[in-house]
């Protein structure tokens, strides 16, 4: 990929995703699959007025070495310079860029069980760094590909080929392949802002669900939630960020214990490096009751169970089946790319940001009001060519949201 192109792409991501300002310090989160282009992202948030940034290196080879042999006991450690750390975080709020290019396979055949533990251990320790910074930082996650991501993806190319296929389908989908991306942005959150407010003026109490391959559920909303899409606002500084590049989504926050039914997911999963396959979900009482998965149903049992919070949802997205994602024809094997090509639910965390005025609110009063609360956020695609939607207001009036997989207005 020309370097012209990539520092396009850098600028895109420091400038529009983070959008880091002057004197602030960076932490950028990523694999070792392209240094060279972590190298460029640095560059541009230094560009940008960065104070510092920090780079903290992820591997998925160590990552299974650490299972396999260390203890759940030293899994679940933290050490105290981590714990040092996760307190300059909290303190000093660095614009966090996540890179994501982990190969979709990089964790099958791990112990599920003992990583599982070692991550609910951890993270008890962390929570408080982690419920402290709840909407009070920009971050932005974005991706770059991996040679065992891209032949995942493109299993008949080469490796460098496929590469490079990868990084057309990655820059194509982040509206950075052609034109200006800064202002191909700025006229797509526009797009998303109307939208959204369209939706917010129909006073919806709840999501209904159908479609022909058993999708039948419907989920309670939390009367004071919005749906977003898009940029976001920073309350501690006012600074415009976007969260996720690429984003075709308007999501909103549903009410924790409020959903029947069952759901089939549309899309395989990638989660925590294993790839969950044909599975569905059964909700009552707002919780998962009942699942099934053709493969790997243990890792989606392990997710369900991670915490309370992990079996009931967390967030409801709505994606045209027709979106410039799903219309690219590839299965990324990638979250960040697959829920912008369908509609999707999280199971785990809610967004507080959701909420109307959420700044006015504790974190404790956010949950009082229906926000799920859990160590995961694992989104799951649900969108098919023949999915409805319908919207229940208050007065019981319904509202046809989708018809035939894409927006009915």
């Amino acid at each position: 990929m020309k370097k012209s192109v990539l520092k396009q792409y850098a600028r895109l991501i420091a400038r529009t995703g983070a959008n880091v300002q002057k004197g602030q310090p960076v932490l950028i989160v990523a694999g070792l699959d392209q240094p060279e282009f972590i190298e460029l992202l640095a560059a541009e948030c230094y560009r940008a007025g960065a104070s510092e940034v920090e780079v903290d290196w992820r591997h998925q080879p160590l990552t299974r070495l650490a299972v396999r042999h260390k203890s759940v006991k030293k899994l679940g450690e933290v050490k105290a310079w981590e714990e040092e750390k996760q307190r300059w975080q909290t303190d000093n709020l660095p614009a966090r860029i996540v890179v994501l290019s982990e190969d979709p396979d990089g964790l099958i055949g791990i112990d599920q069980g003992k990583y599982a533990k070692g991550m609910q251990a951890r993270y008890m320790k962390l929570k408080p760094y982690i419920d402290a910074r709840e909407n009070r930082e920009q971050w932005c996650i974005a991706a770059v590909p991996g040679v065992k991501w891209a032949k995942k993806v493109f299993p008949a190319l080469p490796k460098g080929r496929a590469v490079e296929s990868l990084w057309e389908a990655i820059l194509s989908c982040s509206r950075a392949l052609e034109g200006d991306p800064e202002e191909n942005w700025r006229q797509h959150n526009a797009e998303l802002k109307a939208r959204a407010e369209r939706l917010n003026s129909m006073g919806l109490t709840a999501l209904e669900y159908s479609s022909a391959n058993g999708t039948d559920l419907k989920v309670g909303l939390i009367p004071e939630a919005l749906f977003l899409g898009g940029a976001e606002r920073c309350p501690v500084n006012g600074v415009l960020y976007d969260p996720n590049i690429p984003s075709e989504e308007l999501f909103i926050t549903p009410k924790a214990g409020c959903a029947e039914g069952i759901v089939h997911a549309a899309m395989p999963l990638v989660c925590q490096g294993v790839l969950i396959e044909d599975f569905w979900l059964r909700f009552e009482g707002g919780k998962v009751v009942e699942l099934h998965a053709g493969k790997n149903e243990e890792a989606l049992r392990t997710l369900v169970n991670m915490d309370e919070g992990a079996s009931r949802l967390g967030e409801c997205a709505l994606v045209p089946y027709d979106s410039p994602i799903r219309k690219s024809g590839i299965l990324f094997y990638n979250t960040l790319f697959d829920e912008n090509a369908a509609c999707h639910l999280a199971l785990g965390r809610g967004y507080s940001s959701n909420i109307r005025d959420y700044e006015k609110y504790s974190l404790e009063q956010l949950r009082e009001l229906g926000v799920n609360d859990s160590m995961v956020h694992e989104d799951f695609m649900i969108g098919t060519a023949d999915l409805a939607i319908t919207g229940v207001t208050a007065s019981g009036g319904r509202v046809e949201l989708f018809r035939g997989g894409g927006w009915a207005f």
